[in-house]
């Protein structure tokens, strides 16, 4: 179902109701450019409409989620100069020629992906990079995304960076997938990409294609195809900048107003990964705000919910009304209830912390998260996005919190809650050990092979010994057989001369 002019208008509407009761503004907080999508052009939202097949609720809320991200992971400013270009250099990723349906093939080189060999903060950056790029170069159209993955082999299997690709398309880009095509996938990956087809909504699965030379021509003519993949194109990659007249739009709004989290002159860049907080230089004196409790980690396990989640306790130890904000290095990855809140002096809030579905536990250990607080004198929870909005001048304390999995912790007990002292099995790494253990065939499997074929030249050998000597022994009788009759009559003769000479002597 296409979506009717007043659908869009709905939704508009309804959005900026949000941004009023939220934010007290219908210009809300989200980064100028995605609200100039929202506000001036029916595209985007037209495009959220289908990816949700019409549900207004599940629209607004991808509205939100979606500038929030975009906001908190600096997306509008995401460029050649402050991307890792040594990988994209590499061919790892990059864009070529159109599918039969006339839309971009973003092109992933997997055995040229090895997990752990670069930062995957910086590979995430280099692919929400090219999203991005396509999105200008194309108007928002949709894209291929096509897995190249011949000669890969189980060393390029990155489950994690697959659930994140999985996780844009699916949250943060809508409508913008054509097809995945997957090329030539070996068959040792087959269990991989089982797991991987379960994570996708039926409307990705329907997408999803297997292929190989022999039938890509369905979905990709021939003059688009690369050479290694059958086809007429002789492309060697090299790294092509965006054009200028891609880039001229991006930075029309370059006077845009600075908030907190955009990065104002009173904010500094966190070393961490935060994003911007403003720094404590300056107040030397001060004494902390809150006390968290655990003090140093949220610890993650599942025994309240079939989530993996877990939980922090803020007290207010000061003797003001203090508001408070909780930040992590990955939004996408976390379902924070409440973000933000206030509290007066001696009151407690517990926030709760959920890995979305589809996230890797195995990656937890590598998150961190922010709690950031000030003094106020606003007492009503519905105005602290409106404090968070206008921090200048303000001590903000920061608490940093990492992330372990199922450690228990007398802090935790403190306020009733018992960590978990197992790690629980995730999908991850079910799917990392059964890897592991086909790895394990597969060695095994080679090595056998390895073993047969040496057999088999063993006994080329042998046979090739047994036959000569066959042969020779056969030559040694044929000779035998040859002599034995003269050497009999010579020897007859020989008796009966002897015999006459005896016989006929002269005496």
């Amino acid at each position: 179902m296409e979506p009717t002019a007043q659908d869009v208008v709905d939704l508009r509407s309804r959005i900026l109701q949000k941004l009023e009761s939220e934010h007290g503004s219908a210009e809300g907080s989200f980064h100028p450019a995605d609200m100039s999508r929202i506000l001036d052009s029916d595209d985007w939202l037209n495009r959220i409409l289908v990816h949700h097949d019409l549900d207004m609720k599940e629209a607004l809320n991808m509205v939100f989620e979606a500038c929030q991200w975009r906001k908190d992971n600096k997306v509008n400013e995401i460029c050649e100069q402050n991307i890792n270009m040594d990988y994209m250099k590499e061919g790892h990723v990059f864009v070529r020629n159109r599918d039969l349906d006339g839309k971009s093939l973003l092109i992933f080189k997997w055995k040229k992906h090895v997990k752990g060999k670069w930062d995957f903060e910086e590979i995430k950056r280099c692919v929400i990079y090219w999203f991005e790029r396509l999105e200008r170069m194309n108007n928002g159209d949709q894209i291929t995304l096509f897995f190249d993955m011949a000669d890969s082999g189980l060393n390029n299997v990155d489950m994690e960076f697959t659930k994140y690709l999985i996780g844009l398309c699916k949250l943060y880009y809508p409508n913008f997938l054509n097809n995945i095509l997957i090329f030539e996938m070996p068959w040792i990956l087959n269990a991989a990409f089982r797991a991987i087809k379960a994570w996708l909504p039926a409307k990705g699965v329907a997408k999803l294609k297997f292929v190989q030379k022999s039938n890509l021509k369905e979905y990709v003519s021939v003059d688009q195809a690369l050479a290694s993949w059958g086809g007429r194109d002789s492309y060697v990659f090299e790294f092509e900048p965006e054009s200028a007249d891609s880039l001229s739009a991006r930075f029309d709004d370059s006077k845009k107003k600075v908030h907190f989290a955009d990065g104002s002159p009173t904010t500094v860049t966190s070393p961490s990964g935060f994003g911007d907080i403003k720094s404590e230089e300056g107040f030397p004196n001060s004494e902390p705000l809150l006390q968290i409790t655990p003090s140093d980690h949220i610890s993650f396990s599942q025994e309240w919910s079939s989530d993996l989640s877990g939980s922090a306790k803020i007290t207010n130890i000061a003797d003001s009304i203090t508001t408070f904000k909780m930040k992590t290095t990955s939004p996408e990855k976390f379902r924070v209830r409440p973000s933000y809140g206030v509290l007066a002096p001696n009151a407690s809030q517990v926030v709760n912390v959920s890995l979305q579905p589809g996230y890797s536990a195995q990656g937890l250990i590598r998150e961190k998260f922010l709690i950031l607080s000030f003094r106020t004198d606003v007492e009503n929870p519905s105005d602290v996005a409106e404090l968070w909005k206008n921090v200048e001048g303000k001590e903000i304390h920061q608490t940093r919190l990492k992330c372990v999995l199922g450690t228990s912790s007398q802090n935790g007990s403190a306020y009733g809650v018992t960590s978990s002292s197992r790690t629980t099995d995730t999908d991850s790494a079910i799917i990392s050990q059964l890897l592991s253990a086909v790895n394990h065939l597969t060695e095994s499997n080679e090595k056998i092979r390895a073993d047969n074929a040496y057999n088999r030249l063993l006994l080329k050998i042998s046979m090739f010994f047994i036959v000569l000597l066959g042969v020779g022994l056969f030559f040694v009788m044929k000779t035998v057989q040859t002599m034995s009759p003269k050497t009999n009559a010579e020897s007859c003769e020989m008796s009966y001369a002897s015999e006459y000479e005896s016989q006929y002597s002269p005496g």
